[in-house]
């Protein structure tokens, strides 16, 4: 495991990722970054963790260093449960100049949006959504949710929160599995994060979303920078494409809630800021 780095200045040295895999993969994105991708999750990895999800906006510093980093690059994919459409509101990526090889997989990988087009494209939604939206207050109130749970509506997906509870951790464990079963009845899985369980179509995670785009840009190395457990699949999907020969970045962006994350991450960097000083620093070597 790495240990947090302070890269919040753009000047800071471009720091050394602790694995041998790690800094392979980093010698190669800078020895050829046009046929580089850079994948990021967008909560906890480009935008600080708040209470309040719909608050939730992007480090002032990442559209800055992606603007700078993406012209580099054969593309910078942020890979996210939201809704792309928010992702790209929240990020501020839209009509920024510099950003033209920047794409939003949202929900995913069920939805993209990319700033050549400034359009989201994505397949009918999900019947089981639906089902889960109309019963899922009642629900909550029949199995006797803590005060403080709370629902939030992601449009292809449904989330229940725990944060607010009066025993947040107690709360994630205690709805964990009547989710789970809820989820099931109607063709749904649950993806659980950081004090927050998600009720979506299966099928599509983030390891599938970002092989699929790698294979389609033809990327012959990546970077995937992410804070929570769902983004173990993009964890697992790099490390396959390392067994094949494809060199991959591991970037935990640092939390002391997901260490199932950073034990595996080539670098952890400080949280947000971390994350935008590491691609800050990457524009900046590559001139």
């Amino acid at each position: 495991m790495g240990s947090p780095q302070d890269s919040t200045d753009p000047l800071h040295t471009l720091p050394t990722p602790v694995t041998r895999a790690g800094r392979e993969a980093l010698e190669a994105i800078l020895a050829k970054p046009a046929a580089a991708v850079i994948g990021l999750d967008f909560d906890g990895t480009l935008a600080p963790i708040v209470p309040d999800p719909e608050q939730a906006r992007a480090h002032p510093g990442a559209v800055p260093a992606l603007a700078a980093l993406a012209p580099k690059v054969a593309s910078v994919a942020v890979i996210t449960g939201r809704p792309a459409g928010v992702a790209v509101r929240n990020g501020g990526f839209a009509g920024v100049p510099g950003l033209e090889h920047l794409v939003v997989l949202g929900h995913y990988g069920t939805e993209r949006w990319d700033a050549v087009s400034s359009t989201v494209s994505a397949p009918a939604p999900h019947p089981g959504v639906a089902a889960v939206r109309a019963e899922l207050p009642g629900f909550l109130d029949g199995i006797g949710a803590w005060q403080g749970t709370w629902i939030e509506e992601k449009g292809r997906a449904l989330a229940v929160h725990t944060r607010r509870a009066e025993d947040p951790q107690a709360a994630f464990e205690a709805l964990r599995a009547p989710l789970t079963d809820l989820a099931t009845r109607h063709g749904l899985i649950v993806e659980p994060g950081r004090m927050v369980l998600e009720l979506r179509p299966p099928g599509m995670d983030k390891g599938v979303a970002l092989t699929e785009y790698l294979r389609e840009t033809g990327a012959e190395s990546v970077l995937y920078a992410g804070d929570d457990l769902g983004d173990l699949p993009a964890f697992a999907a790099v490390e396959k494409l390392r067994s094949d020969g494809v060199p991959g970045l591991l970037v935990c962006s640092g939390s002391s809630e997901v260490a199932e994350l950073s034990d595996r991450a080539d670098l952890v960097v400080d949280g947000p800021a971390g994350v935008v000083g590491l691609l800050a620093a990457i524009a900046a070597r590559l001139g």
